[in-house]
């Protein structure tokens, strides 16, 4: 017997590390031609690339990710979630209109153990949504939202909307993440580019760290100290103090930079 097929009675399997989902939520509407779109491409493919080191590094959570565009219909990039270490982002193309609303039923029938992504044999964490979006919604959205509110996936994970220029409706966006602490309004390509690296980085180590949809509420109702949602806007409200060079946007309800909006020069 070489010495490789010795048995060791001590030896443990690793455990399986559960599944985090990253999702992304794109408007690719007409409004989000030119830089818009091809600074978004160009930023979330970036911050895969710090997604996926922070997958490979964490013990407990493998972060796999999926990317939901919508514009006169919806599309998923790719049928099925995907290694953060493996995604290869596509470019997206803006044309059409905004069917928030149809988005919010796609990923409600996603958020789901028995036929959507959360059914991985080892089990899942929490997702992180991320939600852009450059304008208003284009059909009925507050029936799909309604609906989407209800799904146990939806109300643990943690959820940022980035609001592209200062023709979005933030509102609706707030109404989207729960909070309006959690809507970033971004003016120009470089705010982009740099917001959309920080939440994609940030909301990934906050709910690879989070529970499943386990987690309880205390019971007066307000949010437990560990709520990953909580840390997340925490950890917003923080980051133009981390990062000078983001002093130009707007977090929440705040317009000091309204009316700054440069979308020229990609």
């Amino acid at each position: 017997m070489g010495k490789e097929d010795v048995f060791d009675p001590f030896a443990l399997d690793a455990v399986p590390r559960r599944v985090m989902p990253l999702i992304f939520v794109v408007d690719t509407s007409g409004s989000m031609e030119g830089a818009k779109i091809a600074s978004l491409n160009t930023a979330v493919r970036d911050a895969l690339v710090d997604v996926g080191e922070i997958s490979k590094n964490n013990g407990d959570a493998q972060i796999k990710v999926g990317a939901l565009e919508f514009s006169s219909g919806v599309n998923w990039m790719y049928p099925q979630l995907i290694n953060a270490e493996e995604f290869q982002w596509q470019d997206l193309k803006e044309g059409g209109l905004t069917s928030l609303g149809a988005a919010y039923d796609e990923l409600n029938k996603k958020l789901s153990r028995s036929h959507g992504f959360m059914a991985e044999p080892s089990g899942s964490r929490a997702p992180a949504i991320i939600l852009l979006s450059d304008g208003v919604p284009t059909d009925d959205y507050k029936h799909s939202l309604e609906k989407l509110k209800g799904n146990p996936w939806y109300k643990v994970g943690v959820k940022v909307a980035i609001a592209i220029g200062d023709d979005t409706d933030t509102d609706i966006l707030a109404e989207f993440t729960g909070e309006k602490e959690a809507v970033i309004t971004v003016h120009n390509v470089d705010q982009l580019k740099k917001i959309i690296r920080t939440v994609s980085v940030t909301a990934s180590r906050v709910a690879s760290q989070s529970a499943s949809v386990d987690t309880k509420e205390k019971e007066d109702g307000t949010q437990s100290a560990n709520d990953p949602n909580a840390q997340m806007k925490d950890a917003l409200a923080g980051i133009k103090d981390n990062d000078p060079t983001l002093g130009g946007v707007d977090i929440g309800d705040t317009k000091t930079n309204f009316g700054t909006d440069d979308w020229g020069g990609w």
